[in-house]
């Protein structure tokens, strides 16, 4: 059985056409799409992380509150950019939103993507240094965030206190056992996702692959998957890695449905150019549902992962996107045997 969530980027704008015109609209909306969620099956709730931006960017409020109103969903961001990360406080942000859901947090990390502000991360006080190099930041980050999460103690304690301190070092509390195995990369490319099976990560690969060797995007992705797992063979990690896909897909079962997406079904993937660099750009599927079981049975990479997240589109509002999930839940997942 692959698990199914919902990814939601939080746009809001004051747009007359959007459900969402503030922050206050998208933050509750997404609470309430979480609950809907959980009531029709669905497995997980995703949010995307953006800063200087009209979309959700601090997830840790949400992800607690959406832990306090459910009780099953897995809960989820994809992905938080580690550029802009105090990788303790992190930490104990973490710890407290995955104790108030009881265990179901599974975060998304990674480099994060272009912003809306040139360097954005140094307006939160993170510097790369003199090589300029803000993907090794993130990755600094990251492994100290990933060795904290261990619950190891590392802090000497103060030898006259405030309060009794357990014996030898401390650490970040509070500590959440387990969350460090619900840790997720999200890899733009092949490299980086054997990277994350190195360092013992599940792998989070969404619409966008920062490179194009000229195969489809899902041929592109499913090699990615298959040298990711082999990566973490290699390593020697135990267990078994977890592995998404990101993908949009919108069955056509109503007038509205045929509305809002009925000319989207005609795209092919694209290629552009992001940080100066070809990249590859997944394609929408809509469609009737007999038509998108056969598109969604021949992508590789959908086959590969063990969970799919849906990118929805989150100002049309929650009894909108609920209707999509239900859809695809009931007239795609049985028929492809997600279900």
């Amino acid at each position: 059985m692959k698990k199914i969530g919902f990814l939601s980027f939080g746009h809001w704008t004051p747009s007359p056409h959007s459900q969402t015109r503030s922050a206050a609209d998208t933050l509750l909306q997404s609470i309430e799409l979480a609950e809907a969620a959980e009531e029709l099956g669905v497995d997980g709730a995703y949010f995307r992380v953006h800063h200087f931006a009209r979309q959700l960017a601090s997830p840790f409020p949400l992800l607690a509150a959406v832990g306090a109103r459910t009780s099953r969903i897995e809960i989820g961001t994809g992905v938080i950019d580690m550029r802009y990360e105090n990788p303790l406080y992190m930490a104990e942000d973490a710890g407290s939103a995955d104790l108030i859901s009881g265990g179901r947090l599974q975060l998304g990390i990674s480099r994060g993507s272009p912003e809306q502000v040139i360097d954005g991360y140094r307006y939160f006080g993170y510097d790369p240094g003199e090589e300029n190099d803000h993907a090794a930041m993130a990755r600094r980050h990251t492994e100290v965030f990933l060795g904290v999460l261990s619950g190891e103690g590392f802090a000497q304690p103060n030898p006259r206190p405030m309060f009794p301190n357990p014996p030898g070092l401390l650490r970040i509390e509070p500590h959440s056992p387990g969350l460090r195995e619900r840790i997720w990369w999200g890899a733009g490319s092949r490299a980086t996702a054997e990277w994350a099976g190195e360092q013992g990560m599940n792998l989070m690969s969404s619409t966008l692959l920062t490179e194009d060797t000229g195969v489809p995007f899902h041929q592109l992705q499913a090699e990615q998957i298959a040298l990711f797992h082999k990566a973490w063979e290699s390593a020697g990690h135990a267990g078994t890695p977890r592995t998404s896909v990101s993908r949009s897909i919108f069955p056509l079962v109503n007038d509205q449905d045929r509305a809002f997406f009925g000319q989207e079904g005609r795209g092919e993937d694209q290629v552009g150019y992001i940080d100066g660099g070809k990249a590859r750009f997944g394609k929408t599927y809509a469609g009737e549902p007999d038509r998108l079981v056969e598109e969604l049975a021949a992508d590789e990479a959908v086959a590969a992962a063990d969970t799919l997240l849906l990118t929805i589109p989150n100002q049309l509002g929650v009894e909108y996107n609920a209707h999509v999930l239900e859809s695809v839940m009931t007239h795609l997942a049985p028929a492809l045997g997600w279900r």
